[in-house]
């Protein structure tokens, strides 16, 4: 009959209540999943024994203020991409002001200029209004008069005095239906003089 070594008692013992334990944790691991018990109280001293720490909870309050930081961030954010935003617009009114200023001043210029040659032409016409009332009287005063007088009259003017007198006297004899006395005053004038005015006169009539 062969024979068999016996095992002692004690190693029977110590496997048996190795057995139990490891039992006794997983049924409690089990029931800790199921949540019919809570055994992180009495599986944490055991843990730390074998180096394993449990993991630290994370505080609720902890991520209210990180919701919080993060929400802060992005105001400030938006905050400064705000400011950003209006500084840009303030620069484009600052530049549109600007221009209009300019404009405005531009405007100013030309109206004044505008009232400077407007104020220039009223006084041109009004003086050559003035002279045309002046040659009229003259040339009525020297039709009103002896020939031979008017003549030394006359002869005594500058050009453009005496080709203005002479046009003068053509065009109120035309509009009476009157003899012009311009032929015979020329007449009397000397004939290089003479020839002179009626060549400056027919340059005026064909301007």
């Amino acid at each position: 009959m062969a024979r068999y070594n016996r095992v002692g008692a004690f190693p029977r013992i110590f496997v048996l209540v190795l057995l139990v334990l490891v039992l006794a944790v997983g049924g409690l691991l089990w029931f800790n999943r199921l949540g019919l018990v809570d055994a992180r109280g009495l599986v944490a001293p055991v843990a730390r024994l074998f180096g394993v720490s449990r993991p630290s909870e994370i505080d609720p309050s902890d991520d209210a203020i990180l919701l919080d930081s993060v929400r802060l961030a992005k105001r400030e954010e938006a905050m400064v991409l705000l400011s950003e935003e209006i500084a840009r617009r303030e620069r484009e009114l600052e530049n549109a002001t600007a221009e209009l200023v300019a404009l405005q001043d531009e405007i100013r210029a030309r109206e004044a200029e505008l009232q400077d040659r407007e104020i220039s032409f009223n006084q041109r016409m009004r003086d050559d209004e003035n002279r045309r009332a002046r040659v009229e009287q003259i040339s009525r005063n020297l039709t009103g008069m002896p020939p031979d007088n008017a003549v030394a009259i006359l002869q005594g003017f500058e050009d453009q005095l005496l080709i203005e007198t002479l046009q003068v006297t053509e065009r109120i004899a035309v509009d009476a239906g009157e003899f012009s006395l311009v032929p015979f005053w020329l007449s009397q004038f000397p004939p290089q003089r003479a020839a002179e005015i009626q060549r400056k006169m027919t340059i005026r009539a064909a301007e």
